[in-house]
């Protein structure tokens, strides 16, 4: 090889470094795991106390659970939070690929088991700041809490 073929080789090698380099502590890179990762990345900031030491009041009855899946699901007014998580809560929902961060995997018991009842209900109420995760305002507290029983069951 030519010394100045060599030198081009080298220099295109260099600013092909210092481009992965750069992306490679780019908040993208940080922030899309792949979807179906487990377990994730927190990218949420901690709720108010207040929230932070709610806990689920309802049973984890079948009618809850049930309610829970059906606004998860979207079969029923309020929520759809399956178009984003995917129907087995995996991450992998059809609009999954368009968002940075991808939505969180709640079919990972890693992730999930350690966010507390109040930090999920206050997710779903308030949104996630940082994410594309929306406010769910629409949604009364029972609604809440069964799609917070539901997320629990899908970690198993």
């Amino acid at each position: 090889m030519r010394s100045s073929a060599r030198r081009s080789f080298a220099t295109g090698l260099g600013s092909f470094g210092i481009g992965l380099a750069a992306f490679l502590v780019s908040p993208f890179a940080l922030a899309q795991p792949p979807a179906g990762e487990c377990p994730q990345p927190r990218f949420t900031g901690k709720a108010p106390a207040e929230y932070l030491a709610l806990k689920d009041p309802l049973p984890s009855d079948a009618q809850n659970l049930k309610a829970g899946e059906k606004l998860f699901l979207g079969k029923s007014d309020g929520a759809r939070c399956a178009m984003c998580h995917g129907k087995k809560g995996d991450g992998k929902g059809p609009m999954a690929e368009q968002f940075v961060p991808r939505p969180r995997n709640f079919a990972c018991a890693e992730t999930v088991n350690g966010i507390p009842d109040g930090q999920l209900f206050w997710i779903i109420r308030f949104g996630s700041p940082g994410t594309s995760m929306p406010a769910h305002d629409e949604l009364d507290d029972t609604q809440i809490w069964q799609l917070v029983a539901h997320l629990r069951r899908l970690a198993r």
